[in-house]
């Protein structure tokens, strides 16, 4: 199995050794393009302002390495997806 299809159905920032996938009674938004396209991110618990703002995910994967961040934002359309905004240091 190839890198990009491990990543599919995966759960941003799960422990690689346990259940990466969504898991019961959680809520997610699924990331559109950028370095963790197709990964979930859990939303369980946040607030609406928190939704509204979107998130900077820490990767290794973007264009800093190491210690970046890429920016998900929700999706106007459709804020269960939320599409790449850019990667910051």
């Amino acid at each position: 199995m190839d890198d990009e299809a491990l990543m599919r159905g995966r759960v941003h920032g799960a422990d690689h050794d346990a259940d990466f996938g969504p898991q019961p009674g959680h809520e997610y938004r699924e990331l559109c393009a950028g370095p963790l396209d197709g990964l979930l991110l859990d939303v369980t618990g946040w607030d609406d302002e928190q939704l509204a703002d979107g998130a900077a995910l820490a990767t290794e994967i973007g264009r800093y390495g190491a210690g970046g961040r890429a920016h998900y934002e929700p999706r106007p359309a459709d804020p269960r997806r939320w599409d790449w905004a850019g990667d910051s240091a």
